[in-house]
């Protein structure tokens, strides 16, 4: 037994030892260098012009009817709608308090079939019936 105490003493020891060395001989930070950053390189991307899409471009035939308030040349369906707002402001045919509904006079009455006060929403669906 005397020699498995020995054998577990000087394992101890060694233990202490490099304890100790380890904390006399404080370890050396290194310096890591760091990789240099590059620089981001932005690639301006040109601007390009918003194409509108070809169908809303179309050119319609337009009836007698609504020939009288925005001409009877064939016309895109955005132009047309634009030449009808223009005709309802020129004239004061929207609503002064509802603003969404729009009186309509003669001529727009034969375009609205009839009626005499329309939404603006249900105007574009009445004006599409002019459009062949």
């Amino acid at each position: 037994m005397p020699a498995k105490k020995k054998a577990a003493k000087k394992k101890a020891a060694r233990r202490t030892a490099k304890r100790k060395a380890a904390k006399k001989a404080p370890k050396k930070k290194v310096a890591k260098k760091k990789a240099p950053k590059k620089a981001a390189r932005k690639v301006a991307k040109k601007k390009v012009k918003r194409q509108p899409n070809p169908a809303f471009m179309r050119p319609w035939n337009i009836s007698m009817d609504l020939a009288e308030i925005v001409g009877d040349k064939p016309l895109p369906r955005t132009q047309v709608t634009k030449k009808v707002w223009d005709y309802i402001k020129r004239n004061s045919l929207q609503d002064k308090i509802e603003k969404t509904m729009i009186n309509a006079d003669e001529k727009l009455k034969k375009v609205f079939a009839g009626k005499g006060r329309v939404s603006m929403f249900e105007m574009t669906k009445l004006i599409s019936k002019h459009l062949s």
